[in-house]
């Protein structure tokens, strides 16, 4: 069974998922994955410089960040024509990792929802999130804001997910993940 965990920037998946790694179950990070295939996967670097341009990679073979970030800001299908290079290698390491479980915030963006077969859906009340974003990055609440308003609406999401784990500081944890293996 393939399981996808989402929610949306600041929700605590990842701390869900630490929870879930303590009953020894791995996730596989699809945040983590992309930033490590666009950095080790020659196919993925190849085709990002085709896109970009020649300055995507550093010579010593890292990723230029500001470049990639100027490109996918400059629009909406620049960002589109990224995701449509990174999104497919991430569903196939995902898929040749053999794990059950999958972590990513844009997961129905992504179309990782139709290769799964449950959904679990991580949320919080926004001013938690906004909170949680501002202490872990460092940002205003404008900027954190910002960030949440460019995801799906939490709302959206719970509607098409199969479980709900709230994760708004007060309701404990531990009892809605056993619910989940129940």
């Amino acid at each position: 069974m393939k399981i996808g965990i989402t929610g949306g920037i600041g929700s605590g998946k990842s701390y869900v998922c630490q929870l879930l790694k303590q009953r020894g179950i791995e996730v596989y990070d699809c945040d983590s994955a992309a930033k490590r295939l666009m950095r080790t996967s020659a196919p993925l670097q190849q085709r990002l410089t085709a896109l970009i341009g020649n300055d995507t990679y550093r010579e010593d073979g890292s990723l230029n960040k500001a470049v990639v970030a100027q490109f996918l800001l400059a629009s909406e299908e620049n960002a589109k024509a990224i995701d449509a290079i990174v999104h497919p290698a991430v569903f196939e390491d995902y898929l040749k990792s053999g794990m059950e479980w999958v972590e990513s915030a844009i997961l129905y963006e992504s179309g990782l929802d139709k290769i799964l077969d449950k959904v679990i859906v991580i949320t919080a009340p926004e001013e938690i999130r906004i909170k949680r974003i501002m202490k872990r990055d460092n940002i205003s609440a404008e900027k954190a804001k910002e960030w949440i308003a460019r995801q799906l609406p939490q709302e959206t999401v719970r509607e098409k997910a199969d479980y709900e784990i709230v994760n708004d500081g007060e309701t404990p944890l531990e009892p809605q993940i056993d619910q989940l293996f129940k």
